[in-house]
């Protein structure tokens, strides 16, 4: 059964047609009222406001968007609603819309470039006025007549590429700088870099800092001590046994992002005490670990008001050349990257 015309109750909805005869007035005077348009006088619109509260009529949002040319959606696609750090992004955002009157729709890539192609082509779709994202593909120029058509894209934690496109992205290079130099004032000169997937432009930007950091203090880099790959609890593991257990063990390990810290924590279980840990993104419990973790930590809320802050400028300007916006991070200290070097 078709529920077209029917109000939350089962009754049929009141129609502005209605109210303009309960009124008395033009429909157009109608219309005009319930979409803020200027040029109705004080009486006509108390006439108007009085009928729509007598007949307890409700305007149909999604027409009076669409006449606008808006949807009054966001589209927001990320990585994994099961990281922290994007989960914090997704509600963040969430939480204006909803006092702005939006809706969103939240699609996961799961680092997938063909997903994130599915899920971006299949919102869009849908008309957005927005589309806020975390890219992994190595272009997203698919979605070049969507945004010459006038739909806003931020991008989040990495940029865009093939499309003109605001980005908010965390300061890595000053992130991993302050980690390494942390680790060297504690006297480690056998720091082991664990980090993701390479194909990640976070991943890229956060291993290229490490190293530039290391020949700064004049440390070379042993290959050996440096791993990239997706973390899971198996590849962890192995990792840190090569890292730890050898003759020439590293002292120290800068762990790159918090899907990997995770796991090393996992993984260094019963000889936390022994070895330095830095990681590149807090934990929500970092503070009651024993040691607490040392941790560099980006905002999820700032990076997100900061999109959205885009976002907003961008809707009227679509075709504005798009800005680059640099987060500041912080390290925390809290323990675990202030164990000293064992002789």
């Amino acid at each position: 059964m078709s529920i077209t015309g029917l109000n939350g109750t089962g009754q049929r909805r009141p129609t502005m047609k209605e109210v303009a005869a309960r009124a008395g007035v033009a429909l157009k005077t109608v219309s005009r009222v319930v979409n803020e348009e200027p040029n109705v006088s004080p009486e006509l619109t108390a006439k108007v406001q009085a009928a729509i509260k007598d007949l307890n009529y409700t305007p149909n949002e999604s027409a009076r968007m669409l006449r606008r040319g808006k949807t009054g959606t966001i589209a927001v696609v990320i990585r994994d609603i099961g990281d922290p750090f994007f989960a914090s992004l997704g509600r963040a955002v969430e939480l204006w819309a909803r006092s702005s009157g939006s809706v969103v729709m939240i699609g996961l890539t799961d680092e997938d470039p063909e997903r994130e192609r599915d899920v971006c082509l299949e919102f869009v779709a849908r008309r957005p006025d927005a589309l806020i994202m975390a890219p992994i593909g190595e272009t997203q120029e698919y979605l070049a007549p969507h945004v010459d058509a006038g739909m806003a894209v931020v991008t989040i934690d990495r940029p865009a590429h093939g499309i003109e496109a605001d980005a908010v992205l965390a300061d890595n290079a000053g992130g991993i700088d302050q980690a390494i130099d942390h680790l060297v004032r504690q006297g480690h000169r056998r720091i082991a870099y664990l980090g993701d997937d390479e194909r990640i432009f976070t991943a890229r930007e956060r291993v290229v800092a490490y190293r530039a950091a290391m020949a700064r203090h004049r440390i070379d880099v042993d290959e050996d001590l440096v791993h990239l790959s997706e973390p899971t609890t198996e590849g962890i593991g192995i990792t840190l046994s090569a890292v730890l257990d050898r003759p020439e063990a590293a002292t120290a390990i800068l762990s790159a992002n918090n899907m990997t810290t995770a796991e090393v924590l996992r993984g260094m279980a019963g000889r936390r005490d022994r070895v330095a840990l830095v990681s590149f993104d807090d934990l929500a419990l970092g503070d009651l670990l024993s040691p607490g973790l040392t941790a560099v930590a980006q905002s999820a809320d700032v990076m997100a008001r900061t999109a959205i802050q885009l976002m907003t400028e961008r809707l009227p300007e679509p075709h504005r050349p798009g800005r680059t916006v640099r987060v500041p991070v912080k390290l925390t200290i809290r323990g675990s990257g202030e164990i000293p070097p064992r002789s």
